[in-house]
């Protein structure tokens, strides 16, 4: 099971490929908290990637969850660093045995203290490459208009992102 976090959502759905996760082989689910953190609250502010993952939990890509009270979550609302729905995402992959997929490198780093298994939307255009559901030159030009629209990417990761594009394509 994939758990999406905000950023990963939002990016996608900023370019428009929100769907790529359809082909990843396991469900997919969005926390009520980030939901209605990306969508009830975008909407409201008249974001347009807002509803995109509307019509993504609509169409099926997602599953919106509840996350039930954990000792876990609980610890992890008491974090002043990390938020609600960062807390939500950790806690569910956590019951769930499934994997988070966040940005955040604070919301990585308490998920690896907690052995959460935790993947970011950069690994997931890798993984849709590398099992063929997008082109490796479709795979860069998602990662550009992410970074084009404001995803935050250091630029050493670029660098090993387009060398793995790079061996992807030599395949």
């Amino acid at each position: 099971m994939w758990v999406f976090d905000a950023t990963p959502l939002i990016y996608l759905a900023k370019v428009d490929r929100l769907g790529l996760v359809d082909d990843l082989a396991d469900r997919c689910v969005v926390p009520e908290r980030v939901y209605d953190e990306v969508v009830t609250t975008g909407l409201e502010a008249g974001y347009p990637d807002a509803r995109r993952i509307e019509r993504g939990v609509e169409g099926d890509s997602f599953d919106v969850v509840t996350v039930e009270s954990t000792p876990l979550l609980s610890r992890l609302q008491r974090q002043s660093n990390l938020s609600d729905a960062d807390a939500a995402v950790l806690a569910c992959a956590d019951t769930h045995d499934g994997i988070a997929v966040m940005d955040e490198a604070y919301g990585r780093d308490v998920a690896a203290a907690e052995t959460i298994t935790t993947r970011g939307t950069a690994y997931i255009v890798l993984r849709l490459t590398q099992q063929g559901s997008i082109r490796v030159e479709e795979a860069r030009t998602v990662i550009d208009s992410m970074i084009d629209e404001g995803w935050y990417c250091a630029p050493d990761v670029y660098a090993k992102i387009l060398q793995k594009l790079d061996s992807l394509a030599e395949q």
